[in-house]
């Protein structure tokens, strides 16, 4: 029987891959027959060190660690998962976003992506062949404005950008797709339900709440779970889906109200 889905003999880079959907993305591609290198600033215990490079990718020098770990583990990479984001930014809207925390929304949503594709991709470009995978947010069409302006605009410029190399790149042999995920259930989905209660002074219970009000629900009634979106990056990335590029997919269990 033939599998339907494989990654064998495939080489992936997959950003912040230590938790949530990243570690999730990395155990699928690892099952699949992928070799993995993951990168995020601390290497948990339960990850091996030959799959893992300790850096910062909010910095030029941390994107340029990851881009020769990748050329010197790896050889050429085939597959790259930009999964790194998050948003540690308080609530109190857009007035109480400071200089610093829109440029730390910038450096962790944005800037990794555009860095380490301008130092990866070329080789893609010589090889004539790569995927290029961009996890952006729903947030880039579903704002929260409480709380996650500056990421929900980073976002919204990394989905921009990736749409913007795709019709540059395309051409070339190179894929580039967007994976737009709704709420996930991960400890960082958990953390901004957190300080969302803490403003409110209400409990967890509460901060989720306030998600799902700010969202208008979910139509299906639960958030996305880690392998889920993988399950999504996997099949794009793969040759199943060799005519798919410059499109964005959205997994959100119906949260974005419109096509």
């Amino acid at each position: 029987m033939i599998d339907f889905l494989n990654l064998r003999g495939k080489r992936a880079l997959i950003t912040a891959g230590t938790k949530g959907a990243g570690a999730a993305t990395v155990n699928l591609f690892r099952e699949l027959g992928a070799q993995v290198l993951t990168t995020a600033r601390a290497r948990p215990e339960s990850l091996p060190e030959e799959l893992f490079v300790e850096a910062d990718l909010t910095t030029e020098e941390g994107c340029a660690i990851v881009a020769d770990a990748a050329r010197q583990r790896l050889g050429d990479v085939d597959i790259i998962v930009h999964m790194l984001g998050g948003s540690s930014a308080a609530g109190g809207g857009f007035a109480a976003l400071s200089e610093d925390e829109w440029d730390k929304e910038l450096s962790l949503n944005l800037f990794p992506a555009v860095r380490l594709d301008r130092l990866l991709v070329p080789d893609m470009i010589a090889r004539g062949c790569g995927v290029v995978v961009h996890v952006t947010s729903i947030q880039g069409v579903m704002p929260l404005p409480e709380s996650t302006t500056a990421y929900a605009a980073a976002k919204a410029a990394l989905s921009t950008y990736s749409k913007s190399i795709s019709k540059e790149v395309s051409p070339k042999g190179i894929r580039v797709v967007r994976v737009s995920p709704g709420w996930i259930a991960t400890e960082a989905s958990v953390r901004l339900a957190e300080r969302l209660a803490k403003q409110a002074g209400t409990d967890l219970e509460g901060g989720k709440k306030i998600i799902m009000d700010a969202l208008g629900g979910i139509p299906l009634g639960r958030p996305a779970n880690p392998e889920e979106v993988a399950d999504l990056i996997a099949f794009l990335a793969s040759d199943r889906a060799s005519s798919i590029t410059g499109t964005e997919y959205t997994i959100d269990g119906g949260t974005v109200p419109t096509a």
